[in-house]
């Protein structure tokens, strides 16, 4: 039995969630490389990715790595930085984790 690497979470209702990561992207695009296609930004934090979705009105932030400690680490860049780009809106980000086994 395999464990499947580990992911988190974080779907944030706001009016513009184009808006926010566009600016979360640009901002941490300065010190990690993302690659964009449609409504999805993708960077590797080491060997631990971090996505930025566009949706209907949510932003969600995604994490995934084999390891708590690097999705801990892409939790707090990409939280902490909406959060504070969201100041006005009082934005939170709360994310949940998912470690199931993957069975193969």
């Amino acid at each position: 039995m395999n464990s499947a690497p580990l992911t988190s979470r974080a779907v944030v209702t706001t009016d513009t969630p184009d808006r926010y990561a566009k600016q979360l992207v640009a901002h941490l695009g300065r010190k990690v490389a993302f690659t964009t296609e449609g409504a999805t930004s993708t960077a590797a934090f080491g060997d631990t990715t971090g996505q930025v979705v566009i949706g209907d009105g949510v932003l969600t932030l995604v994490a995934s790595g084999p390891d708590a400690d690097g999705i801990a680490r892409v939790e707090h860049v990409l939280g902490s930085h909406l959060e504070r780009f969201g100041q006005r809106a009082e934005l939170t980000v709360q994310w949940t984790r998912d470690t199931a086994e993957d069975p193969r």
